[in-house]
């Protein structure tokens, strides 16, 4: 993800939406959450509500990721 120059709260978030050492049935879940975040970071400034938003939105991400993971 892109995050030069952005807050340290930012920086540190954003790194949690990687999803290239996912296997690629779960990269095809990850991707959009991850694309969304950037879009946030790339539009919105650095402040609260941004690290609140990227943060229920990992938390999103997360839930469609196990979602997809195959019953045991």
């Amino acid at each position: 993800m892109n995050v030069i120059g952005r807050h340290p709260a930012t920086v540190a978030i954003a790194r949690y939406f990687e999803y290239d050492h996912l296997p690629p049935f779960l990269q095809v879940v990850s991707k959009p959450s991850a694309d969304l975040a950037q879009q946030m970071i790339d539009t919105m400034p650095d402040c609260t509500e941004l690290t609140v938003g990227l943060r229920k939105l990992l938390e999103a991400k997360d839930s469609f990721v196990r979602a997809a993971l195959p019953p045991k």
